[in-house]
């Protein structure tokens, strides 16, 4: 039975189930969900809460019911999900707290790896990320992708696959706490150097430098702040 808690309401629950059952099962775009009855089923909650986060789901245009049919998946719905579970997880201070501790244990588990692992190529990729990064800026932009894609660089850097699976939901559920973060006066130019530095570090494989410097970065970021 799914937990019932003052900050969330049970078709909220339902509604981050149903994305769980979408990864388990591999849906994509234009794949049928469950039907009504089966994710009550499997979920253990009454229809009315599943109809009712299924509505939700509709009138974002993140699903749609064909008649006779089924219900399907939308196009970017992975993405425009992801936002809207974020804006769910991230009302609740516990959450917020564990998710931004997993982040942190993760990000440092991967610099490591990455710091060991990092090629010529991805490195490359890591300077032209800055750069771009510092034109933005200049632009009056502030550099959000480039700073996610950033830190996917190092997570993809780790040649672990497992490892950036894990990553990737932590860090894109984060996005909302990164913008906020950058938002900040004057903390996209010390984000910026920052990265400079954990780049430094990775280029010359040292795994200790790496890892002070990525934390060093997470703690500025304020993100436990």
């Amino acid at each position: 039975m799914l937990y019932q808690s003052t900050n969330l309401k049970l078709y909220q629950e339902v509604l981050l189930k149903i994305n769980e059952i979408i990864e388990e099962d591999q849906l994509s775009v234009g794949d049928r969900l469950p039907s009504e009855r089966e994710l009550a089923d499997r979920l253990k909650v009454g229809r009315s809460s599943v109809r009712e986060a299924l509505r939700a789901l509709e009138l974002l245009g993140l699903i749609s019911t064909r008649r006779g049919e089924g219900t399907f998946i939308e196009e970017h719905t992975s993405h425009r999900l992801v936002e809207i579970l974020s804006f769910f997880i991230l009302r609740n201070d516990k959450s917020k707290k564990e998710l931004l501790e997993l982040r942190t244990m993760i990000e440092l588990d991967a610099i490591r790896l990455a710091a060991e692992r990092i090629d010529n190529k991805m490195i490359e990729k890591m300077e032209n990320l800055i750069v771009k990064s510092e034109e933005e800026l200049k632009l009056g932009i502030i550099p959000l992708e480039e700073d996610y894609l950033f830190h996917q660089s190092i997570a993809l850097a780790t040649n672990n696959h497992l490892l950036y699976k894990l990553w990737k939901p932590v860090v894109d559920y984060g996005r909302v706490i990164l913008k906020e973060s950058l938002e900040r006066y004057g903390r996209p130019e010390e984000s910026i150097d920052e990265h400079r530095k954990i780049l430094k570090a990775l280029k010359e494989h040292d795994v200790k430098e790496a890892e002070y410097q990525m934390k060093r970065h997470l703690q500025k970021s304020e993100f436990f702040a």
